[in-house]
C-alpha cells in the first residue's frame, strides 16, 4: 500500500503541477497579464506548488524533516538533475546578463536559508522576513524590467510562452486551475502517507527520504518543462525554471510553512544538505554568469554528483549521522 500511495502521489503531483501552471498561464493571459509577469511570477510559484503543499501537509503532521527535507532537496535536483538532464539533451546556453541578476538573488536566499539552519530552527518572523522579501523583490524586478529593455525580460518571456497557446477558453482555465489544485492536495496527502510509510518500514530516517523521495516527486513539474523545452531546442528556459523555482522555494515555501508552524532544523540537514544545496547553486555562478554555457560534459558531471549524493545518503552518509 505504501507503494501505491507514493506513486499515487507521483501522478497526481506531476499532473497538477501541470493544470496548475497551464490554467493560470491561460487565466492570466486571457485577463491581460503580461507574459513577463507571468514568467516571473506565476509559471515560477506554480511549479513550486508542490513542494508548497507538501511541505506544509508534512509540517502540519509533525513530519518537519520531510518538509525541510523537500525543499533542501528539491533545490539539489533541481540544480544537478534538471540540468544535468537539460543539458544532456541539448546543451544549455544564456546571456550572462540575463540571468545574472536571479542567479545572485537565488544565491543570497539559499546563504540565508544555510546560516537560519544553523540556528536549529526557522522561527516564525524568519518566515515573514522571507515572504516579505519574495514581494519586495518580485515587485522590483518587474518594475524595473516593464519596459521590456531590462536583460533578463526576455528569459522570463520565453519561460511563459512554453505554456501559451495550451488552453484558448478562460473558463477551462478555471477548470485546470481547480483541478490542479485538487491533484495537487490529494497527492501531497498520498505522498507524505507513502513516505511515512516507507520511513518507518525501511529504517529511513525520514529526512533522507524528505531529501530524495519526496524531493524528487515535488520536482516532476521542473523536470517535465525543462526537458521539453529542451527538446524543442528552448534549453535556456530550464536556466529559469530552476533559478526561479529554487529561490520561490526559499523565500515562499520555507517562509510560509515557518509563518505556519516554526520549523526545526535537523542537524543532519544542518551540518550537510544544506551545504550540498549552497554548493550546488554556487556552481552556476561560474557556468552561467561567466561562460554563459552548460555543457553536455557539465551536464554528465552534475547528473553523476547527484547519484553521488543520493548514494551517500543512503549508505548512512555524514548527513544521515550528524
Amino acid at each position: 500500500m505504501m507503494y501505491l500511495f507514493a506513486l499515487g502521489g507521483f501522478v497526481l503531483l506531476f499532473a497538477g503541477g501541470e493544470w496548475l501552471v497551464r490554467g493560470a498561464v491561460t487565466v492570466s493571459r486571457r485577463m491581460g497579464v503580461s507574459p513577463l509577469l507571468i514568467g516571473m511570477t506565476i509559471v515560477a510559484f506554480c511549479t513550486s506548488a508542490p513542494e508548497l503543499l507538501v511541505s506544509l501537509e508534512a509540517a502540519g503532521r509533525g513530519q518537519v524533516d520531510i518538509a525541510m527535507g523537500n525543499v533542501v532537496g528539491s533545490n539539489i535536483a533541481n540544480v544537478l538533475l534538471i540540468l544535468g538532464a537539460s543539458a544532456l539533451i541539448l546543451p544549455i546556453a544564456v546571456k550572462p546578463a540575463e540571468v545574472r541578476r536571479d542567479t545572485w538573488v537565488m544565491l543570497a536566499s539559499i546563504a540565508l536559508l544555510t546560516g537560519l539552519s544553523l540556528f536549529g530552527v526557522v522561527e516564525r518572523w524568519h518566515g515573514a522576513l522571507m515572504v516579505g522579501a519574495l514581494v519586495a523583490y518580485v515587485w522590483y524586478s518587474y518594475w524595473t524590467e516593464a519596459d521590456g529593455h531590462a536583460p533578463s525580460a526576455e528569459l522570463h518571456e520565453h519561460e511563459a510562452d512554453e505554456f501559451a497557446g495550451v488552453t484558448k477558453r478562460l473558463w477551462l482555465g478555471f477548470v485546470e486551475l481547480a483541478v490542479g489544485l485538487a491533484a495537487l492536495v490529494v497527492g501531497s496527502r498520498l505522498l507524505v502517507n507513502g513516505a511515512e510509510e516507507i520511513a518507518r518500514t525501511f529504517g529511513v530516517p525520514e529526512a533522507v527520504i524528505g531529501l530524495t523521495l519526496v524531493a524528487i516527486g515535488t520536482s516532476l513539474p521542473e523536470l517535465a518543462t525543462s526537458v521539453m523545452a529542451a527538446v524543442r531546442g528552448h534549453a535556456d528556459v530550464a536556466v529559469g525554471n530552476v533559478v526561479g523555482s529554487n529561490l520561490f522555494n526559499v523565500l515562499s515555501i520555507i517562509g510560509i510553512t515557518a509563518i505556519v508552524q516554526p520549523l526545526p532544523v535537523s542537524a543532519g540537514i544542518a551540518s550537510f544538505d544544506v551545504w550540498v544545496m549552497l554548493a550546488s547553486s554556487a556552481l552556476l555562478v561560474p557556468l552561467l554568469l561567466w561562460r554563459g554555457r552548460i555543457g553536455r560534459v557539465a551536464g554528465a558531471l552534475f547528473l553523476v554528483g547527484y547519484v553521488a549524493y543520493v548514494g551517500l545518503l543512503y549508505a548512512g552518509g555524514p548527513g544521515v549521522l550528524a
